[in-house]
């Protein structure tokens, strides 16, 4: 069987990945590269995810591309936006053409003979997958389970006898007007779901286990609406963009050393909004920023809960009824629909086998090399985002830097980089520092972070954009191997 050879793959059409097909087309223009996808669609989590109400929880002057302008008047953007957005960026950049759909990667080996990537690839329903081989990967793959969303073993679920139904697998068409919806969960999909459903005429209840901090924002930023007026859009988003990524910065940092403080503020906010609703519902146990922060669009969600369209409730599961739920404290909950926004299941690689010359890759052995490479896997680059800021701010550099390092490569004749810990003196640390459920379910699936640079993640935008764009690439844990002297072996087959 033939093996189509690629300088470049990238696994993944999603925001992260016609990202980096666009970084990879203007900072590697003569580099011949594809994009796998394995749906029939781009747009990844913006595709995927068709829940009423599904929005960003970030604003768009920074969760959009540093070289595409968001020029919606909503900076907190709904999916079908954010969608078109990524189509659109896709065509105008002609990256669109080199999207491969219903190709899903089943195994990527590194075969050192040849210095590539060896893939095995399913195509649609064939039987036979297609052998594939590049010299640099990319996985775009996000951090979840696209199969399924997780969802926890419920006491008797079984005797339900209504609609039970995942936001990840949303049924389209569904209709919830009128009916009784009870909401499981307390984070960006819970507090998204409840203003939407509560609007389309349902009776909905958020049934949470613990609270979360919840912050009120404005859909439309008002100061860069106006300044459309009279600048470039171009002047207008970097405007934006820079204002919005200091004050994250400034947020972040605040919580993390004035817990206390920035708490009280929180609290203090929410009150203002909630009118008669107990605010023990919105007061977390934990500190700002142990768990991410969930924003509410022009406060829709405190809304609904003053005009008594929906009703929020804290308490434990102890058991599904045949037509609700038997609450811990003894309370019955009726509901002909439940909607488990219970979270992800996260999954690295996009599910992918991936090995190094025929061995599989532990990648809970492994360690972050700047948040962007894996400790001894070569040629391989994984864009992921911040946790404490929008995604795409790292996506961005991440891409950018790996195509630095590929022309630094071509530059010097080496065919391989590959991270190493050579005096195994950097010692673990949690590769992200959150304690949010879906974190901790999966922690040990997840490579570590390093105790120190540059193997330690700085989640601070200025810090590696400086680094990360502008640093050196050369430093003593990149392990360069030159090409091949001749006489060794050539492109290894399958």
């Amino acid at each position: 069987m033939s093996v189509e050879h690629l300088d470049v793959l990238i696994i993944g059409a999603g925001l992260s990945g016609i990202g980096a097909a666009c970084h990879l087309r203007r900072l590697c223009a003569d580099k011949r590269f594809a994009i796998l996808e394995g749906r029939q669609a781009m747009g990844g989590t913006w595709d995927l995810f068709r829940y009423p109400g599904i929005r960003s929880d970030s604003d768009m002057y920074t969760l959009g591309y540093n070289f595409k302008p968001w020029s919606d008047p909503q900076a907190i953007a709904d999916g079908p936006s954010i969608r078109r957005y990524i189509e659109d960026t896709a065509r105008e950049q002609g990256v669109d053409r080199l999207i491969r759909y219903q190709h899903r990667v089943l195994e990527a080996n590194w075969c050192s003979a040849s210095a590539t990537w060896q893939l095995r690839v399913q195509r649609g329903d064939e039987d036979e997958p297609l052998r594939m081989s590049c010299r640099f990967l990319m996985m775009c793959t996000g951090y979840y389970r696209y199969e399924a969303g997780y969802t926890p073993a419920f006491a008797g679920r079984e005797a339900y006898r209504g609609t039970f139904i995942h936001p990840q697998s949303w049924p389209q068409g569904f209709d919830c007007s009128g009916k009784r919806v009870l909401v499981i969960g307390s984070g960006a999909t819970a507090v998204t779901l409840v203003p939407a459903l509560a609007e389309a005429g349902a009776q909905v209840t958020m049934l949470q286990r613990s609270p979360s901090y919840v912050i009120n924002l404005p859909q439309r930023d008002a100061l860069s609406n106006a300044l459309r007026r009279v600048l470039p859009e171009t002047w207008v988003y970097r405007l934006a963009r820079g204002r919005n990524v200091t004050l994250q910065l400034i947020f972040y940092k605040l919580a993390k050393r004035f817990p206390g403080l920035v708490r009280r503020v929180l609290l203090g906010l929410v009150r203002r909004q909630l009118g008669t609703v107990d605010p023990q519902h919105f007061s977390p146990s934990y500190k700002p920023w142990d768990q991410r922060v969930c924003a509410v669009p022009d406060g829709d969600l405190f809304r609904v809960l003053r005009q008594g369209k929906a009703q929020v409730v804290t308490a434990e599961i102890e058991r599904f009824t045949a037509h609700g739920v038997h609450l811990s404290n003894g309370e019955e909950l009726e509901a002909e629909v439940v909607v488990s926004a219970t979270g992800l299941q996260l999954q690295l690689f996009g599910g992918i086998a991936v090995s190094v010359d025929g061995a599989p890759f532990e990648a809970p052995k492994s360690m972050g090399y700047r948040g962007i490479m894996l400790r001894d896997l070569p040629n391989l680059a994984v864009v992921m985002g911040y946790t404490n800021a929008s995604w795409t701010l790292k996506a961005d550099l991440s891409s950018e830097y790996f195509c630095r390092l590929i022309r630094h490569m071509d530059a010097t004749g080496m065919r391989q980089v590959t991270p190493r810990d050579g005096d195994g003196q950097v010692r673990p640390q949690p590769f992200l520092d959150l304690q949010s459920g879906y974190i901790e379910r999966a922690a040990h699936l997840l490579p570590a972070q390093g105790d120190r640079v540059p193997w330690k993640l700085h989640q601070n935008y200025l810090l590696d954009l400086l680094q990360l764009r502008y640093g050196r690439l050369e430093d003593d844990y990149l392990v360069f191997t030159a090409e091949q002297d001749e006489g060794q072996a050539e492109l290894a087959q399958p």
